[in-house]
């Protein structure tokens, strides 16, 4: 296998991590990824990389680089999401990227321009080295992942095709083969207003909404405890908004609740759903003063569902990933079961590419106050991008 660490310097590394995380790519900046797209493009050429731009939202596009093999081997998606969350209250400066105690700290840092940077430089180590792959490597920089991931959805319906596929979100050395799908939902339940000194001529919402709460907790709660997958964890759902009513004088004619909820196979968006509606009819039933409808919540996704990720164990990307990170950490890693949803599931279940998500960084950093990413995560993932990527699609 050839040593990756000849054909690039540390410094050209950190400084391509450090250029991204200077480009803000939020959903508040004006064009939103295209800096960094643009920056990126640009970074390509310049290296001699196939690249090429796939428009997705006006000026809006997804980057797209190659490195071609010979056509006789396994083609490799990497992938890696171009956007980050805004800045919030951030307790250093977000986007100046500054080196310290071995970490570049700033917004994206980890989640996941540091991931994209050490792609990018492995697939360049590899056509530096003059070795000829069999099959090809994919790097597919995709927008709005933060968002309602309009980026991968449109890869996806391009109607790309690989037989692997490494999502790099920021991993900690561990590997991900699942985790669970992804539902937002609005109940809205419906009230009838009243003055506040006669109550009794209202309905209040709230006080329904509240009865509700109560319920989905002792029916459902228990149901979800009982379900556990192996490489996702359990079953769950949160409570994450609750807004009602207009001012304290008045019986509130609306109260809405937002949740999250995350499912596991054995369940489905039908069967999600239905137990919430189950459990709707059932007060109903009891209470003709009850009234309540459920909302998918758009904000979640465009058109395809967010399914769950499950990938077999013994799938050919899974164990090229494995012992990429044994060969480099020096012992097995582990799987992680705490994975939030990713793009991943979209590439698996719609572009039916088996899919695994392993990057540099922690994800306890990610999103965070002073997000970061640690030098040495940056320079061991080049290995490990570069060893999947010649394990998975051969070499001449």
């Amino acid at each position: 296998m050839v040593e990756l660490k000849k054909y690039y310097d540390e410094k050209e590394l950190i400084k391509l991590t450090q250029d991204l995380v200077r480009i803000p790519s939020h959903k508040d900046v004006p064009g939103r990824e295209k800096g960094v797209v643009d920056y990126l493009y640009k970074f390509c050429k310049d290296s001699n990389l196939e690249v090429e731009l796939q428009p997705v939202d006006g000026e809006r596009s997804n980057i797209i680089a190659y490195v071609r093999g010979n056509g006789t081997g396994k083609t490799l998606m990497l992938n890696g999401h171009t956007d980050t969350v805004p800045p919030y209250n951030m307790t250093i400066e977000p986007y100046a990227a500054e080196i310290k105690d071995g970490f570049i700290w700033g917004r994206g840092t980890s989640d996941m321009k540091g991931p994209i940077a050490s792609m990018l430089i492995a697939m360049l180590a590899i056509k530096r080295s003059g070795i000829r792959l069999k099959g090809d490597i994919i790097f597919a920089g995709v927008l709005g992942e933060e968002g309602q991931s309009e980026g991968t959805e449109a890869l996806v319906k391009s109607g790309i095709k690989a037989d692997g596929c490494i999502v790099g979100e920021p991993s900690n050395y561990e590997y991900a083969i699942g985790h669970r799908g992804l539902e937002w939902i609005e109940i809205r339940v419906k009230g009838r207003a009243a003055h506040g000194g006669v109550p009794h001529l209202g309905v209040n919402a709230i006080s329904k909404a509240a009865k509700l709460i109560m319920r989905i907790e002792e029916k459902l709660y228990p149901k979800l405890a009982e379900r556990y997958n192996e490489y996702m964890g359990p079953s769950v759902m949160n409570f994450g908004r609750i807004e009602g009513g207009t001012q304290p004088s008045t019986v509130a004619d609306l109260c809405s609740i937002k949740l999250d909820r995350r499912y596991i196979p054995g369940e489905s968006v039908e069967s999600v759903f239905k137990e919430y509606q189950d459990i709707i009819d059932e007060i109903k039933a009891e209470d003709p003063d009850f009234n309540a409808e459920l909302v998918r919540m758009d904000e979640n996704f465009l058109t395809l569902d967010h399914l769950y990720l499950m990938t077999e164990p013994d799938n050919p990307i899974v164990l090229t990933t494995r012992k990429a990170i044994r060969e480099t950490i020096g012992k097995d890693p582990d799987i992680t079961r705490k994975r939030g949803w990713t793009d991943a599931a979209l590439i698996s279940n719609f572009a039916g590419i088996p899919t695994v998500v392993t990057g540099p960084g922690n994800i306890d950093y990610s999103h965070t106050k002073d997000e970061r990413v640690e030098i040495k995560h940056l320079i061991d993932y080049v290995d490990i991008y570069g060893k999947i990527a010649m394990d998975f699609c051969g070499i001449e």
